[in-house]
C-alpha cells in the first residue's frame, strides 16, 4: 500500500469515528429512544456536540473530494513526496480542524481547513499538471 493510500484509510478511519461523541451526547441529552426516533419537541445537545456534528459534515464533504484525486493519482501512478505529504498534512489538518471546531475556536479553524484544502490543491496539481 503507498503512504497516499495509508493517510487516505486513516483519514477515512477518522471521519468515521467522528460522529460517536456527539451521538453519546444525543442519547445523554434526549434518552435512548428519542436519539433513535423523531421526538416532537427535541432537548438541544450540547453546543459542542452540535460543532462537533458540522465538523464531522464538513470531514465527510472534504473526504469525497481528497479521496478522488487520491484514487486517480494511484490510478495514474502519480507518487511523489508532495502527494504524501499532502496526504499527511490531510489527515492531521482534518484531525486538528475537528478538534479546534468541537472547542469553538474560530479564526484557528478556518486556518486548518484552508490547510486541508491546500492540500487538495496539492493533489489535483499533481494530477493535471
Amino acid at each position: 500500500m503507498t503512504p497516499e493510500l495509508k493517510w487516505l484509510a486513516l483519514t477515512a478511519l477518522l471521519s468515521t469515528v467522528m460522529w460517536l461523541p456527539y451521538i453519546v451526547n444525543l442519547i445523554l441529552v434526549r434518552g435512548l429512544v428519542n436519539a433513535m426516533g423523531y421526538p416532537a419537541d427535541p432537548k438541544p445537545i450540547a453546543p459542542w456536540a452540535q460543532r462537533l456534528k458540522c465538523a464531522h459534515y464538513n470531514a465527510v464533504e472534504n473526504l469525497v473530494v481528497f479521496a478522488i484525486f487520491v484514487f486517480i493519482a494511484h490510478l495514474a501512478d502519480i507518487h511523489s513526496k508532495a502527494t504524501v505529504m499532502a496526504c499527511t498534512l490531510f489527515f492531521w489538518s482534518r484531525l486538528a480542524y475537528t478538534i479546534i471546531y468541537a472547542f469553538g475556536i474560530p479564526v484557528l479553524r478556518t486556518l486548518v481547513f484552508f490547510g486541508s484544502w491546500a492540500c487538495i490543491l496539492t493533489m489535483a496539481a499533481a494530477i493535471l499538471l
